[in-house]
């Protein structure tokens, strides 16, 4: 149906950007050709106001995909106009001024759907990114390399639009299963140099697809950077904060990075095992990480000193109470971990299950993240930039996430950090899966 009514107003729009050629050939009285141009011109406007109608899932949705719409449409005219131009107009005898005049109104016309189109998929898409939107401000009207950007762009849109069609529909399908609708309450524990903000979570837009399909999410909001028993007492707190707001006798934690650490700390150490159902660790370094052992032992103590100071001063104006930078990053080293270890026995009756992933290269992730794998890789092997994935094990390993594709799953796309679409990978699914797992084991 999209395509026909495509076809439709593709024509009416053609018609409209040669009406002057159209007019000068044809010979029609005024009149008719008011009535004409009236009809083409409100066709005109009405697919610039709704390119593209039927069932869709938001507002947002479908100002993105009107926009690929226009621009799709408008490079089809241009590429028509072209044709006939090159093939027909020398032979047809219309004279230079009503051809330049006519030029002139396709021109215009089709450069207001693309500039249409591309207000609407700069204000409507989240995965356009900045980077291509920097280039196409910059660089629109150089020939040749603005074409390729149009179609990076329009590409970027249309998955876009395919991806969060597919789940919405997915979801639509299961609102009254409740899949993620479990018998104790989420925790969410975050991991290092990082706190759980409202304006900018942690977690990305997992927490909300968990709640749409019938979780109840709380956070562990510790400190961004403490050492894992500081962190772990903390954490401890929220369990009975959350608890007695929930009426529940247990949580469900998940827990990503050095969070899984903190959170075993707590069930083991701390008296926290009876009130806890189930931990599951997502690329946490259970065995530590060689890397942050050599970069403690090669940076200079001065300057290790100086960077702590400067990332306590700013995270206490951002919210901590006592971070503690060098307590946090030295108890990731593969010693320190080794002591944890002996410690933090697990629990009897808590459920304990991991999952990771991998970076399938140095390009699978920007900075820090790409410097982290290429450092790790020689050190420990297969990575996310930040862990590697032998450490990654705990309980019922879960297994190391490997979509298809080139890239892989970097350290920060296991938490949906940049809210970008992953084809191949949902990772909104991902965290519904290990939850709906958690509720049919009756947690």
């Amino acid at each position: 149906m999209k395509h026909l009514r495509r076809l439709f107003f593709y024509i009416f729009i053609m018609l409209f950007l040669n009406c002057a050629a159209l007019f000068y050939a044809l010979h029609f009285n005024v009149l008719l050709k008011i009535l004409i141009t009236a009809i083409l011109l409100g066709a005109y406007v009405y697919y610039n106001v709704r390119p593209r109608t039927g069932e869709i899932p938001s507002k947002r949705l479908k100002i993105l995909i009107g926009g690929y719409e226009l621009i799709l449409v408008s490079a089809i005219c241009f590429i028509s106009e072209f044709l006939l131009y090159i093939l027909f107009v020398p032979r047809v005898g219309i004279d230079t001024l009503n051809i330049v005049i006519n030029g002139i109104l396709c021109v215009i016309l089709i450069a207001a759907m693309i500039l249409n189109g591309y207000i609407r998929i700069f204000t409507a898409s989240t995965q356009l990114g900045a980077k291509l939107r920097l280039y196409l401000i910059c660089l629109w009207w150089f020939p040749i390399i603005n074409i390729v950007l149009f179609y990076s762009c329009c590409k970027n849109v249309r998955l876009e639009y395919e991806f969060e069609v597919e789940k919405y529909l997915r979801n639509v399908k299961r609102k009254d299963e409740n899949v993620c609708k479990t018998k104790y309450p989420i925790l969410m524990v975050h991991g290092i140099f990082f706190r759980d903000w409202k304006l900018f979570g942690y977690w990305g837009r997992i927490p909300s697809e968990l709640i749409d399909n019938g979780a109840a999410v709380y956070f562990g909001n510790q400190q961004s950077s403490s050492s894992v028993e500081q962190s772990a007492n903390e954490i401890k707190k929220r369990i009975a904060e959350v608890l007695k707001e929930s009426g529940c006798d247990k949580v469900n934690i998940i827990a990503h990075s050095k969070g899984g650490l903190d959170a075993r700390y707590a069930i083991s150490c701390l008296e926290m095992g009876q009130y806890v159902a189930s931990l599951t660790t997502i690329n946490t370094p259970h065995m530590g990480s060689a890397f942050a052992g050599k970069l403690i032992e090669k940076i200079p103590d001065k300057f290790v000193s100086s960077a702590g100071k400067k990332y306590e001063a700013l995270f206490a104006k951002l919210g901590d109470d006592a971070p503690d930078f060098f307590g946090g990053v030295s108890e990731l080293t593969v010693e320190k971990c080794a002591e944890l270890n002996k410690t933090m026995v697990d629990y009897d009756g808590v459920v304990y299950q991991s999952a990771g992933s991998k970076m399938r290269s140095r390009f699978s992730a920007p900075f820090p993240l790409n410097a982290g794998y290429s450092m790790i890789e020689p050190l420990e092997g297969e990575n996310d930039g930040l862990v590697a994935t032998k450490s990654m094990a705990c309980g019922n390993f879960l297994g190391i996430v490997t979509p298809p594709g080139k890239l892989g799953i970097s350290h920060g796309d296991m938490i949906d950090l940049t809210r970008k679409n992953i084809y191949g990978f949902d990772v909104c699914e991902f965290y519904v899966k290990l939850v709906n797992g958690l509720k049919t084991k009756g947690l």
